[in-house]
């Protein structure tokens, strides 16, 4: 690794990575990401994929180095220096927050062209797996929320639509709080979660997006789809919110009340956006 003079913790997200800002001899910033030695096996996959992603022009802590250490394995990343979108979402307008969705909508689409591996398992065995996975957390976890069962016929009337669907390289986690703006342009932040999936599964995070601004969320898919979304996005894209929704409850509980409080909260609005899971195309949704 590069000379460091000064390394400050980082302690924001989910992610079990250790992070650090540091600065080299000449007073240059770095973003240091550490994973323990137990989960670091893709790693070294994710640094190529970002270099793949710099190649294309993605906004993004850029990657420069890779490589081991003690307490694992480390990628050493350019140092943003920008605000948090979510914190800038206050003083944005309604035309600016849909501008900015066009912008993370299209840097998706961007994400989405680095193929998945050739030799994925079929996105249908993937997913109904994954599926069935959700449905025995939601059964298995003791507090439950009104509406599921609406949730659960859903899944089970469309599974259908998961058959053939192509699959690509996915963020993870791709919603607001994964965004950073930097110079007025969003910035993409923490690929730790990347997978390779159905390019529409990624939109599962819009919820978080939505309950930040409806405006925001609709500029995100318009600018994905450049203003024609198909109609099979609607559905499949209510099937994995649907999936997320019934086992993000057994998720949080772990972390406390008050994260339970924030995901049934959460499963409220998505039964809302949805009436019941009665339409396709949810409430925030602005044409």
């Amino acid at each position: 690794m590069i000379d460091i003079i000064e390394r400050i913790p980082i302690n924001k997200g989910w992610s079990s990575d250790k992070k650090y800002c540091v600065t080299d001899p000449c007073g240059k910033k770095y973003l240091v990401r550490i994973t323990p030695h137990s989960v670091n096996a893709r790693h070294e996959e994710l640094f190529l994929i970002q270099k793949e992603l710099e190649k294309l022009g993605v906004p993004m802590c850029a990657p420069v180095q890779f490589g081991l250490c003690d307490e694992g394995s480390y990628i050493l990343q350019s140092w943003i220096d920008g605000e948090d979108f979510e914190d800038c979402m206050v003083r944005l307008t309604q035309s600016e927050k849909y501008a900015y969705g066009l912008e993370a909508g299209h840097i998706l689409k961007k994400i989405h062209t680095i193929p998945a591996p050739s030799d994925q398992t079929p996105w249908h065995i993937r997913f109904n797996a994954k599926i069935d996975r959700k449905i025995k957390l939601y059964n298995d976890c003791p507090i439950k929320f009104t509406g599921a069962e609406s949730c659960l016929r859903y899944i089970e009337k469309n599974r259908h639509l998961l058959n053939g669907r192509p699959q690509t390289f996915q963020h993870g986690d791709y919603h607001t709080g994964n965004m950073m703006l930097q110079n007025g342009r969003i910035t993409i932040i923490d690929f730790d979660r990347y997978d390779f999936g159905d390019p529409w599964e990624e939109f599962n995070r819009i919820v978080w997006c939505a309950q930040c601004s409806a405006h925001f969320a609709s500029g995100m898919v318009d600018g994905y789809f450049a203003g024609e979304v198909p109609d099979t996005f609607w559905n499949l894209l209510a099937l994995y919110i649907c999936s997320n929704t019934l086992s993000s409850v057994h998720w949080a509980v772990p972390f406390g009340d008050e994260q339970v409080s924030v995901m049934l909260n959460q499963a409220n609005d998505v039964l809302k956006w949805y009436d019941g899971m009665k339409t396709v195309i949810p409430l925030w949704y602005i044409h």
